[in-house]
C-alpha cells in the first residue's frame, strides 16, 4: 500500500509540473481581448420594486467577465472601467477618454483586439465616432444588451461571449469598427437601433448586416472594404458643438434660431422625405449658413440616400447633403469634419465616401 502511495505521488511529482507548464504556454498562446466598459444595460442592475426598470452600469467589470467562463478557453481577457453611466449621458469627453484608451490599447502588440461594453440607446453613435478616430487594422468591437445583467434571459452574457470571439478573429481585421447583438455582425458604418426593447433591435437598413455566428464562430458575407475617413482628434480636449433639428408639419424658424443663438458651428437638419423642410425653417438656414454655421441635409426618414439638388439647391445655398448617413451619424461626422476643414466641397466628399 505504501508501495502504491509513493508511486502515485513521484507521478504526481513529476507529471504535474509538466501538465501545468504545458497549460500555462498554451494559455499564452490565446488572443488576447482587452474591454473597456462604460455602463450601459449590459453592466445593468434590476430594481426590486417590481417596476420592471434597472439602473444602469451598476456591475463591476469582473462580475460581467464571471458572466462568461467560456471566455477563458479562447482568449486572455483583461477589463478597465472609463465609464459607468448609461449611454444616454454618453458625451464628447468621454468618447475622447474611450478614443485613447482605445488607440493605446490596440498600439500594443500583445493585444488582438478590443471589447467596449457600451449601452444600446448611443451605442450606434459612439460606434461611428471610433470608427472615424481609431487608426489600427485590429478588430475594435462594441456590445450591449437589451435586458440587464441581472433579468431572466439577460442578452449580455451571449453577446459579449460573441464580442470576445469576434474581437480575437483574424477575420475580423480590417473591417473598421463592428457592433454584435443578437447573432448579428454589423458594420459601425451602416447599423441602427430600430426597436425600444427587442434583442433584435439593431439592423442596418441601407446595406445588410455584414455577417453573423454561426456555431460560436463568426462567419463573414463580405470581404473587408475600404475602410472609413480618419480624423486624427489625438491632441484635442474638445470638440465642435453640432446641433440636430427635427422636422415637421408646421416647424418654424425657432429651433434653428436656438441652435445659431447657442453657437453651434453646425447644424444637421433631420428633414422630411429627402431632406426636405418648411419655407419659415429654410429662411431660417439662409441665415445660419451667412452667419458661418454648416448646414447638412440629413433625414428622419430612417432609410434611404439624401442626395444633392434633389428636393433643395444645395450649391445655390450652401448646404451639404447627408447621403446615406442617418441624423445622429451625420452630426457625428460634421463634428469630425470641422476638426479639419470648413471648406464645403471637402466636406461634401467626406459624406459620400464609404
Amino acid at each position: 500500500m505504501k508501495l502504491k502511495q509513493t508511486l502515485i505521488f513521484l507521478i504526481a511529482f513529476v507529471v504535474a509540473p509538466v501538465w501545468f507548464a504545458h497549460a500555462q504556454k498554451s494559455r499564452s498562446a490565446l488572443p488576447r481581448v482587452h474591454i473597456f466598459t462604460t455602463g450601459g444595460t449590459i453592466a445593468g442592475q434590476e430594481r426590486s420594486d417590481g417596476s420592471g426598470g434597472y439602473d444602469a452600469g451598476k456591475l463591476a467589470i469582473d462580475a460581467i467577465l464571471d458572466s462568461v467562463p467560456e471566455i477563458r478557453e479562447f482568449a486572455r481577457v483583461k477589463g478597465k472601467a472609463v465609464a459607468q453611466i448609461g449611454s444616454q449621458d454618453m458625451n464628447d469627453k468621454v468618447w475622447l477618454v474611450i478614443a485613447r484608451e482605445v488607440q493605446a490599447a490596440l498600439a500594443r502588440r500583445d493585444i488582438t483586439g478590443v471589447v467596449i461594453t457600451h449601452g444600446t440607446d448611443t451605442l450606434e453613435e459612439t460606434a461611428f465616432f471610433l470608427d472615424h478616430v481609431i487608426a489600427s487594422n485590429k478588430p475594435v468591437v462594441m456590445v450591449g444588451s437589451m435586458r440587464p445583467a441581472t433579468s431572466r434571459s439577460a442578452d449580455g452574457p451571449i453577446n459579449l461571449h460573441n464580442a470576445i470571439r469576434l474581437a480575437a478573429s483574424p477575420e475580423a481585421r480590417g473591417r473598421g469598427c463592428l457592433v454584435v447583438m443578437n447573432d448579428i455582425i454589423h458594420s459601425a458604418r451602416d447599423v441602427v437601433k430600430m426597436h425600444t426593447t427587442r434583442v433584435d433591435t439593431f439592423q442596418s437598413p441601407n446595406t445588410g448586416a455584414v455577417g453573423h455566428f454561426f456555431k460560436n464562430k463568426p462567419v463573414f458575407w463580405n470581404q473587408p472594404g475600404r475602410r472609413a475617413l480618419r480624423f486624427n482628434i489625438r491632441q484635442r480636449n474638445k470638440l465642435p458643438r453640432v446641433e440636430i433639428v427635427y422636422a415637421h408639419a408646421n416647424m418654424t424658424e425657432l429651433m434653428i434660431d436656438a441652435a445659431v443663438s447657442g453657437k453651434a458651428a453646425g447644424i444637421v437638419v433631420a428633414g422630411v422625405g429627402n431632406g426636405n423642410l418648411s419655407a419659415p425653417a429654410m429662411a431660417a438656414l439662409d441665415r445660419a449658413r451667412a452667419s458661418g454655421v454648416t448646414i447638412v441635409r440629413s433625414s428622419r426618414v430612417g432609410a434611404g440616400r439624401v442626395d444633392r439638388n434633389v428636393e433643395i439647391n444645395d450649391d445655390a445655398k450652401g448646404f451639404i447633403a447627408a447621403g446615406m448617413l442617418n441624423p445622429q451619424k451625420a452630426r457625428i461626422l460634421l463634428i469630425l469634419a470641422l476638426t479639419r476643414t470648413k471648406d464645403l466641397k471637402e466636406i461634401q466628399k467626406f459624406f459620400f465616401a464609404r
